[in-house]
């Protein structure tokens, strides 16, 4: 139960049990992380509203809801190693880390390739 205190300078404070707090900074914390997944979505729904060819498949939907970038998540999908994906479209494993990760960003021509070595149409990757 909480209890109201109001200091001489007229400000109110709300004393709370030690259970009560850790509540509701659960709460907090969970409203948090329902945000950030909000925000995920977003993101992903946003790449599919870019003009790819197609809906995403679930699989590779819920790839990007848990973070993954989009080669990242059509690799997986597609049940792929990322050496595999890098020998198929011609790119250094590192190459394709990077690119993978965020730290690169690929030409139209190299998002060509994995997008055909994925076997998947160009406009998703492109």
């Amino acid at each position: 139960m909480a209890q109201r205190i109001t200091t001489p300078a007229g400000e109110e404070l709300v004393l709370l049990s030690r259970a009560e707090y850790d509540r509701l900074t659960a709460l907090a914390a969970e409203a948090d992380e329902d945000a950030a997944d909000v925000a995920a979505y977003d993101t992903a729904m946003a790449e599919v509203a870019s003009g790819h060819d197609g809906p995403l498949p679930v699989e590779v939907s819920a790839q990007l809801l848990r973070g993954a970038s989009l080669v990242t998540a059509i690799r997986k999908w597609r049940g792929m190693k990322q050496t595999d994906l890098a020998e198929r479209a011609s790119l250094s494993q590192g190459y394709l880390s990077d690119l993978e990760s965020g730290r690169r960003k690929g030409a139209a021509e190299t998002l060509h390739a994995i997008a055909k070595a994925l076997d998947v149409p160009r406009d998703w990757l492109v």
